[in-house]
């Protein structure tokens, strides 16, 4: 953080910047700067204009009006990814890596070392190698991009801006896909790149990181400036106030345990799949059960083989109480079980296109007449969907691509939910999105609980899954690590099944 005392001059600034697409204004007359050493978090809803602001901060987008001032200077910052030049760099909140690429490749894209002509690998290799020793983390140089996974995916991200000597530093959910650890050696990075005077301006939708890192937070709402305080004067609660414009003190739903006699819906015995070892599990008709563990502990894995996403070695799967094997998601979808993938960009959603076909891309059967898609079917549906999970888009043909984080959330809800599933998986699905549409979503999960609905949330926020689920199952290494229940779901306990501190004490009760 930046030492205290008289504040040094702003590196970069937005002087009055407002920008509009087409004749929609999505930014109103923002006033922004960043100083040396500083971490400075922009944080507000999905939609708040807080992406628009940060790419005009580094020369992707040219605001409307206003002006951008560097080093005392009014600049125009020059296109597409130029103003790394001038030691602007942004960390995209969606991966830009070349799958087919080595790690060192990627480092060095478009500023490859050279030596009469010729590519000097070795060189490349070498550094590469020294800055994710700096970051403290184990990549192979000579790995190619598809072969990690996720999480080292954003280190190399952060691995190739830091090696471009950044004077500022624009991280846009560098978090998002991280675990606890590697999210504190990002911080530990960030530590060392602002005691050398770079400035780091940090997006996060999590309230407890901006509070630990940053030293003042920008709070934007509906595209306007709302406020820029010192991080010392805020607290979680009044950041969210901010954002959102009114309390949250009911981010969660009060929990209305199920019928313990309720019938099983779905039942797992022995799975073994890929990343899964020997899992047991018993999902309740109007239940929420969770699933918690840290990064790569499987939770994923035991989804993607229960809907036919990935092959099953063995073990058998239920639904009420007959047996399935799903080997393509579509015989999932047509049993009564949808699955809502964690990533949204990659697998969920088709970016360029608009929301009507993207809600109905699952159930394409129910909108034929004499064998022909029936686009009014579809746009019957797609008003459901915009009302129950208030989706808000300036119109059905926009890409969705161009929606707000939140939007494309509730959009990938609408879709899961348009094949009419008693049973659904949500991985992670809340990833990326402001807590005002964090409530939105945990009181639409409550009310399809309460509709009979069953639930499996799997999520890396332990409180979602403190304050959502009925159950909660701990995973470690593939393993089923342990099962929660009433008072014995908290963070701690969670935490000691997770890092295998404490074992399993329901071997003799049904899971």
């Amino acid at each position: 953080m930046i030492a205290q005392g008289t504040p040094a001059p702003a590196i970069l600034s937005a002087n009055r910047i407002s920008k509009s697409f087409g004749e929609i204004p999505v930014l109103f007359s923002i006033d922004f700067d960043i100083r040396p050493g500083e971490v400075h978090a922009i944080i507000g809803e999905n939609g708040a204009g807080k992406s628009t602001l940060i790419k005009i901060l580094s020369g992707i987008e040219q605001p409307t009006s206003g002006s951008i001032g560097f080093d005392g200077q009014t600049v125009v910052l020059p296109p597409n990814g130029a103003a790394e030049s001038m030691g602007i760099v942004l960390i995209h909140q969606e991966q830009n890596l070349a799958e087919h690429l080595t790690v060192a490749d990627s480092i060095f894209l478009g500023r490859e070392l050279k030596k009469f002509g010729f590519l000097e690998v070795g060189e490349m290799r070498k550094r590469a190698r020294a800055v994710m020793e700096t970051l403290h983390v184990r990549i192979d140089p000579d790995a190619r991009i598809n072969t990690l996974s996720v999480a080292d995916k954003q280190m190399v991200e952060i691995a190739k801006a830091i090696s471009r000597d950044a004077r500022v530093l624009i991280m846009d959910e560098p978090t998002a896909v991280l675990s606890v650890g590697e999210t504190e050696t990002l911080f530990e990075q960030i530590r060392r790149l602002t005691a050398r005077g770079v400035a780091v301006i940090f997006i996060s939708h999590k309230l407890d990181e901006i509070m630990e890192l940053a030293d003042r937070v920008t709070v934007l709402r509906d595209g306007q400036w709302i406020a820029t305080v010192g991080t010392e004067a805020l607290t979680p609660d009044s950041i969210a106030q901010m954002m959102v414009g009114r309390e949250l003190s009911n981010l969660y739903p009060p929990k209305h345990e199920p019928d313990v006699d309720a019938p099983v819906v779905l039942g797992v015995r022995n799975l073994v799949a890929t990343g899964v070892k020997d899992i047991s599990f018993d999902l309740r008709k109007g239940e929420i059960l969770g699933f918690a563990g840290l990064i790569g502990s499987g939770r994923t894995a035991v989804a993607e083989a229960i809907v036919g996403l990935s092959h099953r070695d063995s073990g058998e799967i239920t639904l009420d109480g007959k047996p399935v094997n799903f080997t393509r998601v579509a015989q999932s979808v047509e049993a009564g079980l949808a699955y809502m993938t964690k990533d949204r960009k990659g697998k969920g959603l088709l970016l360029n296109m608009g929301l009507r076909p993207n809600l109905t891309l699952l159930t394409l059967k129910r909108h034929l007449k004499a064998g022909f898609l029936d686009t009014a079917s579809e746009s019957r549906a797609l008003e459901r969907a915009v009302r129950r999970f208030d989706i808000r888009a300036r119109d059905a043909t926009v890409a969705v691509g161009r929606l707000s984080g939140g939007n494309q959330q509730k959009l990938m809800l609408g879709k899961t939910m348009e094949s009419e599933p008693d049973i659904i998986i949500m991985d992670e699905p809340t990833r990326g999105i402001d807590v005002g549409t964090k409530q939105q979503i945990y009181h639409i999960i409550a009310a399809l609980a309460a509709e009979g609905k069953s639930i499996i949330v799997i999520s890396s926020e332990m409180q979602e899954v403190i304050g959502l689920c009925h159950r909660v199952v701990v995973m470690r290494e593939g393993r089923l690590a342990g099962l929660l229940e009433g008072a014995e779901i908290t963070e701690a306990e969670i935490m000691r099944y997770a890092a295998g501190i404490k074992q399993s004490g329901h071997d003799e009760r049904s899971v």
